[in-house]
């Protein structure tokens, strides 16, 4: 089963700015048949205007995933931890028991991002936050996992849950293959660039809510940028 989320039919909001959109129940948006997908919960697409951003602020109990699209991201917290994370880069904060940051765009021009909450398989715990970068060659043609929780993915960033957060990019006429096991749930949306998955077109920024499928099969019908998540219940 495979379910196009058109990014038109997305919740969201207009901040000035901020312009986001939600792929499931955030904030001001509640959809009762988007409250999340397995484990994920969140699936933001934020927009933040140049020189703003989100002003210090806690969490708990969550897994936070920053998939930058383009510019760049400043993160400072209650850790002491601080870092700039760029374009195809990816951070992680697992909130644990409780963290306070911040996260501004302190760039010329516009900042654009994918931010993904997942539940964690248990509350409480030190918080931590990390960065990575991903450059695009070494996810050409392939899905990698950029964030995960399984000890097998010793290049990701970890997570504490049972999912992981995966990139892949791909040129027009490429295809990518990717293996589900059974029980679990898939979150496809196209960064950039349009693609089929299993014969449904997306284009970008829509999301794709995928179960009982054993094997996802992924062709740009353009240069492609795709993050996918793939959770437990």
């Amino acid at each position: 089963m495979i379910e196009r989320r058109a990014f038109d039919s997305l919740g969201g909001a207009d901040h000035g700015w901020l312009k986001a959109k939600h792929h499931f129940s955030f904030a001001g948006y509640n959809d009762s048949g988007r409250m999340g997908w397995g484990a994920l919960r969140v699936w933001n697409d934020d927009t933040i205007a140049a020189q703003t951003g989100f002003p210090p602020h806690p969490h708990a109990d969550m897994e936070i995933i920053t998939y930058v699209r383009e510019g760049a991201i400043t993160h400072r917290d209650s850790l002491g931890n601080q870092g700039r994370t760029e374009a195809g880069d990816v951070q992680v904060m697992s909130a644990g028991s409780g963290i306070t940051h911040s996260e501004y765009n302190l760039e010329a021009g516009n900042t654009r991002i994918f931010q993904i909450w997942i539940i964690p398989d248990a509350r409480g715990g030190a918080p931590s936050w990390g960065a990575k970068p991903f450059p695009a060659g070494e996810r050409s043609g392939r899905f990698i996992a950029l964030a995960s929780g399984f000890q097998e993915d010793s290049d990701a960033l970890p997570l504490r849950t049972n999912a992981r957060v995966l990139g892949a990019t791909l040129k027009a006429g490429e295809s990518a293959r990717y293996t589900m096991e059974k029980d679990r749930y898939a979150y496809l949306v196209p960064a950039k660039g349009s693609v089929e998955i299993n014969g449904v077109h997306l284009d970008a920024r829509d999301g794709a809510a995928i179960r009982d499928e054993t094997v996802l099969e992924v062709k740009a019908l353009e240069d492609a940028e795709l993050v996918l998540v793939d959770s437990a219940r």
